[in-house]
C-alpha cells in the first residue's frame, strides 16, 4: 500500500554564528493511508522539525541538507514555494499547538476558515464560502455556528478555537493531518473532546494522522504506531503499545518513567502548621458583562494554604480558578471578600497593598518565556525585584540561583539561551527574591516535557520544604497535582464543588465533576497479561 508520507534519511541543519548545527539526523518514517502515527520526544528532539520539513515549513535559518520527502505520492524535496502552496491543505494539514497565535486576532473566525475554503477553490463566491465555513464548524461541534462565525477568536474558548483550526485543517478533505501539540494547553475534559473530535474527522474522512505530542497517554489512546526521537533522531519505534508496554530503548523507559501518574505520590499528609500562608474568604470576583449585567466569575469562594502545604486549584476552563488567583494577588480585585497573606488581612487591591503586603505572595507564570524580558541577563531578571525594593546584593542573587540549581556559569546567559526548564527555574529565583509567603503557581509545567516537569516538581518541593512555602497550584493536569499537592480544590461555574485531600480526591471522588475531570484524564492501558 502507498503511503501518505515518506521521509527518508532526513537531515536539517541550523545555521548561525558558529557555523551549521545538525538538528535532524538521518530521520526515516512512513505513514499509511489511514494510519495514526504518534511522534514523541523532549523539546529540541527533531519532531516538530521533521513535521514542518513535510510541509515545507522550516524556519529562517534552518533547511534540508539531505533526504527525501514524498507526500502524497510528490516529491516535495523538488518543489518550491508556489508549488508547495498548492499541495498545504488539500494534500496535508496542520493543526499547531497554540490556536489563539494561529489565529488572526483581527478577523472573525468565520472569515478565517471561509478564506481557507476559497484557497483551493477560488472559484466559489464570497457568500459559498462563507456558507462552507459554517458547515465546517457545524461539523466540529461548534454551536450556532452562524451566530459565532461572525465573533473573533479573543471570544471563543481555548476549546473552541481548535474546533475552529480543526475546521480549517479539514476544509479541503487532506490525506494527512498533521497535529503538533493539539490539547497542550487545554484541560483534560476539553482535551479528550477535541483528540475525539480528530477522531471522528478522520473516520469519516480516512486521512491519516500524526500526532506529536509529549503526552504519552494521549499517544497510547490515538495511535496506531510510535516513533521516539531525541537528539534529532529516531531511538524506538513500533506499535504503540508494544513500545509503551516493553520499551527497548533507555530513553523511551526514561519519558514513560517521568510521567507524574508513573511517580508514587512524593507528599505525605501535613501535619497541621500555626500559620496560614494563605487565608481567602468568601471571595466573589465579577467582570463587566453584556448590557452592563456584571459577569461572576469567582462566586464565594473560602480557600485557606498553611505554610508548607500546596493547595491545587482544578476545574475546566472558565470555572473561575484563574481568576480566584487574580483576586488574591489583587491584579484584578475581588468585588467582595477578605484576603490575608501570612496572617494579616490585606486590601482587595493590589495598588492599595503596601510594598511590604506586596511582597508576601509572588506568581511564577505558565510560559517562562513570555515571563522573562529577552533583553536582560539572568542575573538582571532576578535582581530586578530587589533592586526595586533597594536591597539588591549580587550575593543574593547567587543564592537564589543557586537555590534552583543555576551555577553563576548561568547569569550572564539571556533569556534565549536557555531551556525551558531553566527559563521557569529563573522565574522561581524571581519570585523567591523577596521572601514572599506564598507562591501561586499558574499552570508552571504545563508547557515542558515530562522529564523537565519533573525536575522543576522536585525542585519545587524542595523550596518547599526549605523556606515553608505556601503554594497555590494552578493545574489541569492531575496527574502533576497527585504528586505535588496536599489538598485539592474542584471548582465549577465559580464555585467549590469539593475539597478533600489528595489521596481522597483520587481514590474516592464525590462530585460528578471530579468525576469527570479524572475520567477524562488520558492513560496508558495495562498490558492484557496484567488486566483482571
Amino acid at each position: 500500500m502507498t503511503s501518505v508520507l515518506t521521509i527518508d534519511d532526513l537531515v536539517i541543519e541550523a545555521t548561525g554564528a558558529s557555523g551549521p548545527r545538525t538538528l535532524v539526523r538521518g530521520v526515516s518514517l512512513e505513514v499509511a493511508p489511514g494510519e495514526a502515527l504518534g511522534v514523541v520526544g523532549e523539546s529540541g528532539s527533531g519532531k516538530s522539525l521533521t513535521m514542518l520539513a513535510s510541509m515545507g515549513l522550516l524556519p529562517a535559518g534552518v533547511r534540508r541538507v539531505a533526504g527525501t520527502i514524498t507526500l502524497d505520492g510528490q516529491d516535495i524535496t523538488t518543489f518550491d514555494e508556489r508549488r508547495m502552496r498548492r499541495i498545504r491543505g488539500r494534500a496535508a494539514a496542520m493543526v499547531f499547538q497554540d490556536p489563539m497565535s494561529a489565529l488572526d486576532p483581527l478577523r472573525s473566525v468565520g472569515a478565517q476558515v471561509a478564506t481557507a475554503v476559497r484557497v483551493h477553490q477560488p472559484q466559489l463566491s464570497r457568500r459559498q464560502a462563507r456558507g462552507r465555513a459554517l458547515e465546517l464548524l457545524t461539523a466540529v461541534g461548534v454551536r450556532d455556528a452562524a451566530e459565532r462565525a461572525v465573533t473573533r477568536p479573543h471570544q471563543w474558548s481555548g476549546g473552541m478555537r481548535q474546533r475552529a483550526m480543526i475546521a480549517m485543517a479539514m476544509a479541503h478533505d487532506p490525506v494527512l493531518l498533521i497535529a503538533d501539540e493539539p490539547t497542550t494547553a487545554l484541560d483534560v475534559t476539553v482535551q479528550a473532546q477535541v483528540m475525539d473530535l480528530i477522531d471522528e474527522v478522520r473516520d469519516r474522512t480516512g486521512s491519516a494522522l500524526v500526532l506529536i505530542t509529549h503526552d504519552l497517554g494521549l499517544v497510547a489512546q490515538h495511535t496506531d504506531r510510535i516513533a521516539v526521537m531525541t537528539d534529532g533522531r529516531i531511538v524506538e519505534r513500533g506499535e504503540t503499545l508494544s513500545v509503551l508496554h516493553d520499551p527497548s530503548d533507555v530513553y523511551t523507559e526514561r519519558l514513560l518513567a517521568a510521567r507524574p501518574e508513573a511517580m508514587e505520590p512524593s507528599r505525605s499528609p501535613q501535619s497541621g502548621s500555626p500559620d496560614l500562608a494563605l487565608r481567602a474568604d468568601d471571595i466573589v470576583v465579577e467582570y463587566p458583562g453584556p448590557r452592563g449585567t456584571p459577569v461572576r466569575a469567582v462566586d464565594g469562594v473560602s480557600v485557606r494554604v498553611e505554610a508548607g502545604e500546596t493547595v491545587a486549584i482544578v476545574g475546566e476552563s472558565g470555572c473561575g480558578k484563574s481568576s480566584l488567583a487574580r483576586a488574591i494577588l489583587g491584579i484584578h480585585p475581588a468585588t467582595s471578600g477578605v484576603v490575608a497573606i501570612g496572617g494579616e488581612q490585606v486590601a482587595l487591591s493590589l495598588a492599595a497593598r503596601s510594598a511590604r503586603q506586596r511582597e508576601g505572595a509572588q506568581l511564577v507564570f505558565q510560559d517562562p518565556y513570555s515571563a522573562l524580558d529577552p533583553r536582560l541577563t539572568v542575573a538582571d531578571i532576578v535582581a530586578e525585584p530587589l533592586r526595586i525594593r533597594r536591597s539588591y546584593q549580587p550575593e543574593r542573587v547567587r543564592r537564589l540561583l543557586a537555590d534552583v540549581g543555576l551555577d553563576d556559569s548561568f547569569a550572564q546567559r539571556t533569556p534565549g539561551q536557555l531551556s525551558g526548564g531553566q527559563r521557569q527555574r529563573v522565574g522561581i529565583a524571581r519570585a523567591l527574591a523577596l521572601h514572599p509567603r506564598l507562591l501561586v503557581l499558574d499552570e508552571p509545567v504545563s508547557a515542558l516535557d515530562v522529564s523537565i516537569q519533573a525536575q522543576v516538581l522536585e525542585l519545587l518541593d524542595d523550596l518547599q520544604r526549605t523556606h515553608g512555602l505556601g503554594y497555590l497550584f494552578i493545574s489541569h493536569d492531575l496527574g502533576v497535582i497527585r504528586n505535588i499537592a496536599d489538598r485539592v480544590v474542584v471548582m465549577e461555574q465559580g464555585r467549590v464543588v469539593e475539597e478533600a485531600a489528595t489521596a481522597d480526591i483520587f481514590d474516592d471522588p464525590q462530585h460528578p465533576r471530579t468525576r469527570a475531570l479524572l475520567d477524562a484524564v488520558p492513560r496508558i492501558p495495562a498490558p492484557l497479561s496484567l488486566r483482571s
